[in-house]
């Protein structure tokens, strides 16, 4: 049975329940000790505070969302993504994260060049790259379905992100979530690639819903849809990665209308059961 110390809460789970603080104490409250915040919770209640909850209450910060959005239809607008990406190292330097995930941006304006995003993709990360070196904070690309390539994220598959991550170090690697992946019949030799290249930084959990009413904010509590979770988090551990698995559910209908504590406690129930 899967222990509680092994759940990190995304703070995108209770985004309409609770601010910063108050997803700390709840998780603290129901025995977890691991958080992934979003950078506007962060700015909502300053670096500053937010570094300090973290180092008082010894709370594991298993990723800071998120960085990316790099392409642009003008160089000015590129550089100004880039620089928005430093501050967000900056950011989870300061909460001592296990990363910083990046979704990384779609076809810029009217743009039908999709391996030219790409390439904006792959360029901004290198020009993002020392300063994260400097400050210790591991980028992790984190591939989006492929209904997101458009307009959040034109890398959409664990490979796609690993050959961006061949380029660049071993300071690049990739954020699994099982929400974007789960379709791809080519995930088993994906995520046994990223175990030999050891990029795997981070593990996101959650279902998919059948039917699905909103592709964004529908995902369902695991156990709820149709994903083989115990099934990738086996991929995931055999390919040597044994860290949290971090809960990040956007539920606009269902989930986010809950008290904070029964998500947890859902949440907790689920991961010993289900994953």
């Amino acid at each position: 049975m899967t222990g509680t110390q092994t759940i990190s809460l995304n703070l995108a789970t209770t985004r309409q329940i609770w601010g910063f603080a108050e997803a700390v104490d709840g998780c603290l409250k129901a025995g977890i000790t691991a958080i992934s915040p979003w950078r506007d919770q962060i700015a909502a209640i300053g670096l500053d505070e937010a570094a300090r909850i973290v180092r008082d209450n010894k709370i594991q910060v298993t990723g800071v969302c998120r960085g990316g959005m790099f392409p642009a239809e003008t160089a000015a607008g590129r550089q100004a993504n880039i620089d928005d990406n430093l501050r967000a190292i900056d950011e989870a330097a300061a909460l001592n994260a296990d990363c910083l995930v990046l979704v990384v941006g779609g076809l810029p304006g009217s743009s039908k060049d999709l391996a030219g995003a790409r390439q904006m993709v792959s360029d901004g990360i290198a020009a993002m790259l020392p300063h994260a070196q400097a400050s210790g904070v591991k980028i992790a690309i984190e591939p989006l379905h492929p209904m997101y390539a458009a307009d959040r994220a034109c890398v959409n598959t664990i490979d796609q992100a690993l050959d961006i991550c061949e380029g660049l170090g071993e300071t690049v690697g990739v954020a699994i979530d099982v929400y974007h992946v789960w379709w791809d019949p080519y995930l088993p030799r994906a995520i046994a690639r990223a175990g030999r290249m050891k990029r795997i930084f981070a593990h996101h959990i959650c279902d998919w819903l059948v039917p699905t009413k909103d592709m964004l904010l529908d995902r369902g509590m695991m156990g709820d849809g149709v994903i083989d979770l115990p099934g990738i988090r086996k991929m995931i551990e055999d390919a040597g990665y044994f860290g949290p698995q971090e809960v990040e559910i956007f539920s606009q209908d269902n989930w986010w209308k809950r008290p904070g504590d029964e998500v947890l406690a859902v949440i907790k129930e689920r991961v010993a059961t289900v994953c």
